[in-house]
């Protein structure tokens, strides 16, 4: 039997790109993230409601698990700040895995310069996205490289090499919200196809749930909301690292850790004010890391 996942567009991915639209039209600077596409995706009618604050804050309080909107804008920035800083330093390519309705390529194409992008995902949520650009007649960079694959089925370096993703370049792998959907062994094989193609400097950035959270401890700040929404989009989590164990994790791959944020130190980042005060508090199941190869 098919997943849902192989048939329709990821709900989780839909879900995403809302959350951003909303982010997009937020007055609050701590909240305002520059996604600016993500609006231009929603349905007419959507759209045109979530320019009322009253909407986004019914939609982000009563619909959204607890402060994973807030989740999600930390992410969207720090993920944002990534990807520029890796076209500033002109790496060789950057590949997006689990892509989803991420713009990320279009809104920074006037940066890429040299930088090949490449973006992995289920064939229906990917052709799902093409479309939607293309009925709203945005511009496609020439140089984005669409990859269909099924992370559980298919060979990650066959689709690689077959899409001309170049082994030993200086690489950006981004892996946004997708690992703790993998079946474990889809995340070993991924990992280890990273290895294989990255240059020396390159730089993996993703984040990840704590394997607590699969064993539905509940240590987590709004951890049980964000559990039922998941499992309730029948795109259940699969994957986690134990707190502490992200360094082993990524030792095993040859890259070593060069920046981690939990909740606690997004919060610090993104949704403090002035005087230090946190004004968006933040779901506490996840954690964002960038790695280097060594």
């Amino acid at each position: 039997m098919k997943r849902r996942i192989e048939t329709t567009t990821s709900r989780t991915a839909e879900w995403t790109c809302t959350c951003r639209a909303s982010s997009a039209l937020e007055k609050n600077s701590h909240y305002k993230s520059d996604d600016y596409i993500a609006p231009l995706l929603l349905p007419g009618f959507i759209k045109l409601f979530f320019h009322f604050s009253l909407v986004r804050k019914l939609f982000t309080r009563v619909f959204a698990p607890k402060s994973i909107y807030e989740y999600v804008i930390a992410r969207t920035k720090y993920l944002d700040a990534v990807f520029t800083q890796a076209l500033a330093e002109q790496f060789d390519q950057i590949l997006t895995f689990g892509a989803g309705f991420d713009t990320r390529a279009l809104r920074f194409q006037d940066k890429t310069q040299n930088t090949r992008v490449f973006e992995l995902d289920v064939s229906a949520t990917q052709q799902a996205k093409i479309h939607q650009y293309q009925k709203r007649h945005l511009s496609i960079p020439s140089d984005l490289v669409f990859i269909a694959i099924d992370f559980d089925k298919e060979s990650l370096p066959v689709k690689l090499e077959e899409a001309d993703f170049r082994k030993h370049q200086r690489s950006l792998f981004i892996l946004e919200g997708l690992l703790m959907y993998l079946q474990p062994e889809s995340v070993y094989a991924t990992f280890q196809t990273i290895q294989d193609f990255a240059g020396r400097h390159s730089l993996v950035a993703f984040d990840y749930i704590y394997a607590s959270v699969l064993r539905n401890e509940g240590t987590c700040y709004g951890e049980s909301g964000a559990v039922k929404r998941v499992s309730s989009a029948g795109e259940q989590w699969h994957f986690g690292i134990e707190k502490g164990e992200i360094e082993p994790f990524l030792a095993k791959y040859n890259f070593k850790l060069a920046n981690q944020k939990d909740s606690i130190e997004l919060e610090k980042a993104y949704f403090s004010d002035s005087d230090g005060v946190v004004i968006g508090k933040i779901n506490g199941t996840h954690c964002i890391v960038t790695a280097e190869k060594l």
